[in-house]
């Protein structure tokens, strides 16, 4: 039997990272909907598949999933009214809930964003995201090596991001070191940027739950011809170092003399990297489907990110250290 699945919003991001993959596929069977038709009816001159009218058009239509690809200004009021009718699943893109846009996230992003888990959990939907940045390949190898050569636990972490990339590398945070505990932050007085990447510069500390400690900065003031992030992460055993869409991964072993980078081979820009990413996260996510299991990043993901970015503004705002898991529970 063929996947059906379902793309509700059919913009940029729709047609230049998802469809291409999803097209190729010879099991899988595509419906859009789109508040504007004609942008629908283009995806579906363009990519195949059929167009539907409504929501609850979409949803009788009894796909296997729902790709929910609408910007992330609309994201909240596209998934209430997919809710409505209690879909079988529905995979998110980042940030889950970011009304104001991905650069300027508030309290109440968490707050929706946490209930419309709990109406998805009520209805028996199951919901994941797709954090692509988990499938670049200098994530997949830090990972092995962390876990074949037994690095423990993470001690410190240290993250410079451009707002571009902030929601995956607070992901990649969580991979990597687990669910903050405590955040204290400040920002800055000038706002960065343009439209929904304006934004003033944030530096924050904090704690995880397994009792590394760290700094995160944001900013749009980078230009995207430098590195948009980097990470160091400092583990028991060893320390492990990455950055962009396209460098390689730096390693440090205890008790050993060397050091050792791991660079992609041959041609790889930033965009290719990126691109591929979005194969890599949605094969992994359509394998999970075929096998009726659970996604290989679930919903919850989602909210840990908007948990921690929730977190910081009030620290910002209350200029106090904020108890994450306290203040701001997940329960979803």
């Amino acid at each position: 039997m063929p996947l059906r699945l379902g793309i509700v919003g059919t913009g940029n991001v729709a047609r230049q990272q998802y469809l291409p993959f999803l097209s190729r596929q010879d099991d899988v069977e595509l419906m859009y909907l789109n508040r504007t038709r004609s942008k629908a009816d283009a995806c579906a001159e363009s990519f195949g598949g059929r167009v539907v009218d409504s929501v609850a058009g979409l949803v009788s239509a009894e796909p296997d999933a729902i790709l929910v690809l609408t910007h992330e200004t609309q994201r909240l009021a596209a998934s209430r009214a997919l809710l409505d009718e209690k879909p079988r699943r529905l995979f998110f893109e980042k940030p889950l809930v970011a009304r104001n846009g991905q650069a300027n996230v508030c309290e109440d992003d968490f707050v929706d964003a946490r209930e419309m888990l709990k109406r998805a959990r009520a209805a028996g939907t199951q919901t994941a995201m797709v954090f692509n940045y988990r499938f670049f390949d200098q994530t997949v190898r830090a990972q092995r090596i962390i876990s074949e050569r037994a690095f423990g636990p993470l001690r410190q972490a240290s993250l410079f991001v451009n707002y571009a990339c902030w929601s995956h590398c607070i992901d990649l945070l969580t991979l990597f070191g687990g669910r903050a505990t405590e955040i204290v932050a400040i920002e800055g007085s000038t706002p960065y940027g343009a439209g929904n990447q304006r934004a003033v510069d944030v530096t924050a500390c904090f704690r995880l739950a397994g009792g590394a400690t760290g700094t995160i900065v944001g900013t749009s003031g980078t230009s995207f011809a430098f590195s948009l992030y980097e990470i160091y992460l400092s583990f028991e055993k060893g320390i492990v170092r990455f950055s962009d869409l396209d460098n390689g991964v730096e390693v440090f072993e205890n008790g050993s003399p060397y050091a050792e980078r791991h660079d992609l081979v041959g041609s790889h820009g930033r965009s290719d990297q990126y691109d591929a990413s979005f194969g890599k996260a949605l094969a992994a996510y359509l394998d999970t489907v075929r096998r009726a299991e659970p996604p290989p990043v679930p919903g919850i993901a989602g909210l840990e990110e908007l948990q921690f970015e929730a977190a910081l503004r009030r620290a910002v705002a209350a200029k106090r250290p904020v108890d994450v898991q306290r203040e701001f529970p997940l329960d979803a």
